[in-house]
């Protein structure tokens, strides 16, 4: 007997082929999709009704910081730099494990209810991070950011932390929280940290999650320090490889996007943060015209105020094609390819998650269609790009568990986590007011 039979829905495969099933049927049994299609023959434990939705596989959000959810609207309308230095920083000198712990479920449930079901997260008391992963349900690839500003005693300490993390939590939560390496950027990490991170890396057989050419001042900056651009001076250090993680990869030039192309490295679109902050534009067609797999980010919601990625895709097509006055650029299913597919090979999960396939994990999203924005139907993936947000998500599935169904959270508790969240937050911003 199957564990899960969700019938007659509309199924968004995102495999190879990208074909799309109408009135379909996938069963579940332990933590994978055992068989797909028009017809699932059997009896279940747990029968969903998909009629009036679409089945998509799980969204997956390749760059945040879960935690900043405690800082949503406090540094609103600031330049980068300014907003890091003048905001950010010193509220996060004040986090304690405790701020990281609610602000990780507080993160972990509006995802859920958004139909995230995997993140790559780069941040702080990170064991805090991989406790509310295994509370909600929810997958994650986590980092420990590393800042040590040439300070060689600070490097130490700072490559011990993202060590003792990967140590510690990679494989946790039944297999749902994997590691990698955080380096914060190339212009607060040192030469020598960048190169020991790498080495460490490839100890673990591990990823790193990085921020790279997020700005104009970054790349004048590193220039200043290094006498190369950030995406040159990387590679001059055989930094590159194609287990790294690139979030924002705003400002390139042309051999830094064939760089990226031969190393393997996986860049990360964060449109609404690099909007927000005034960043720029990252060249996403010219990426993707190279099958560089780009991921979709939110980066946190300080500078997003949201978790949203069907939101997020939206202005990953729109900011694209104002930018290069051509309609045609980031159509909606390149768009959700970031969201999903692309996401997944961002992360080394291809094989896993991504797609809704037989064999992967049972990671899925359930959209719900009756609603007057989303009518009348015509193409699907269009309307969920351009129509849709995350508040038409109905049920999520991840592992072949069940998380939410008809927007009920069946691991968290919504009222009690978002009243000790606000009491957290006023806490940290009594520190810089």
């Amino acid at each position: 007997m199957k564990d899960i039979l969700i019938k007659d829905t509309t199924i968004l495969t995102m495999n190879e082929d990208r074909e799309i099933i109408k009135d379909g049927e996938i069963a579940i049994e332990d933590n994978k999709i055992s068989k797909i299609g028009e017809e699932v023959s059997g009896e279940a434990e747990k029968v969903i009704d998909g009629s009036g939705k679409v089945t998509i596989p799980g969204l997956i959000n390749t760059h945040t910081h879960l935690s900043m959810t405690l800082f949503r609207g406090i540094a609103d309308d600031m330049d980068l730099q300014k907003w890091l230095q003048e905001k950010i920083w010193p509220l996060e000198s004040n986090l304690e494990s405790a701020d990281i712990h609610i602000g990780a479920l507080l993160g972990s449930l509006e995802m859920i209810k958004s139909g995230t079901t995997c993140f790559a997260d780069q941040y702080f008391f990170m064991d805090q991070v991989a406790e509310a992963v295994k509370e909600s349900g929810i997958r994650a690839s986590l980092s420990y950011g590393i800042i040590e500003e040439n300070n060689a005693e600070k490097r130490e300490e700072e490559l011990a932390a993202g060590e003792e993390l990967v140590k510690s939590y990679e494989g946790y939560a039944n297999d749902r929280v994997k590691t990698m390496f955080g380096p914060h950027s190339t212009y607060t990490c040192s030469e020598e940290c960048l190169k020991r991170v790498e080495e460490l890396a490839d100890k673990y057989d591990v990823g790193i999650h990085i921020h790279l050419a997020e700005n104009e001042k970054e790349i004048e900056d590193v220039k200043n320090m290094h006498g190369k651009r950030p995406v040159k001076f990387l590679d001059s250090i055989d930094f590159l490889d194609s287990k790294v993680l690139a979030a924002h990869c705003t400002w390139l030039d042309d051999d830094e996007i064939e760089i990226i192309r031969e190393r393997g490295v996986k860049p990360v679109h964060n449109p609404v943060s690099n909007m927000k902050l005034g960043s720029g534009v990252a060249p996403i067609p010219e990426l993707l015209s190279k099958d560089i797999p780009v991921g979709l980010g939110t980066d946190g919601v300080a500078s997003n105020n949201s978790f949203d990625i069907l939101e997020e895709m939206k202005f990953a097509a729109l900011l694209n094609k104002v930018k290069n006055k051509d309609p045609t650029v980031i159509p909606a299913r390149k768009a959700l390819e970031m969201a999903t597919i692309n996401g997944a090979k961002a992360l080394g999960l291809e094989k896993e998650i991504g797609s809704l396939e037989t064999g992967k994990k049972a990671d899925i999203t359930m959209v719900d269609l009756e609603k007057p924005h989303l009518k009348p139907l015509f193409d699907i993936e269009s309307q969920l790009v351009y129509s849709s947000n995350g508040n038409d998500v109905e049920t999520l599935i991840v592992d072949g568990n069940i998380i939410m169904e008809n927007g009920e959270l069946k691991t968290l508790d919504e009222e009690k986590i978002m009243k000790k969240s606000q009491k957290h937050g006023e806490r940290l911003a009594k520190e810089i007011n």
